[in-house]
């Protein structure tokens, strides 16, 4: 199986800066899409921001210059970098990869358990 493993919510205030790092781990050949969705309360899941494995990258409107998205590869890690934080950024953060298993032809969506970011003074 696969495990997807968050760290880095927390408290900040409005225009501060957070990261949030998140490791995939098990029986993995290849991960295709990493990416980070949210769920703020009240709302449906949107999805932040997702990057490919060569690094392509795409952002929802609403986090575009102020989020970053990276990955190493190496590692199964992935990473958002979030700076100018809004209170309407409050949400619990979700990682998400694309993962095709070893001995598997296919790619399965795998979740993290969430981790829970707000932003207020």
């Amino acid at each position: 199986q696969v495990q997807l493993e968050e760290s880095g919510g927390g408290l900040v205030q409005p225009g501060g800066s957070l990261g949030l790092s998140c490791v995939a781990s098990g029986s993995i050949f290849s991960i295709h899409v990493m990416g980070w969705y949210r769920r703020a309360p009240g709302k449906l899941r949107e999805q932040v921001a997702i990057i490919n494995h060569e690094g392509l990258t795409t952002y929802a409107a609403s986090v575009k210059d102020r989020f970053t998205i990276s990955r190493d590869n190496a590692k199964n890690t992935v990473y958002l970098q979030m700076n100018s934080l809004k209170p309407e950024d409050t949400a619990v953060y979700y990682c998400n990869a694309k993962v095709q298993r070893v001995g598997v032809s296919i790619r399965y969506d795998y979740w993290g358990q969430g981790t829970q970011v707000t932003v207020s003074s």
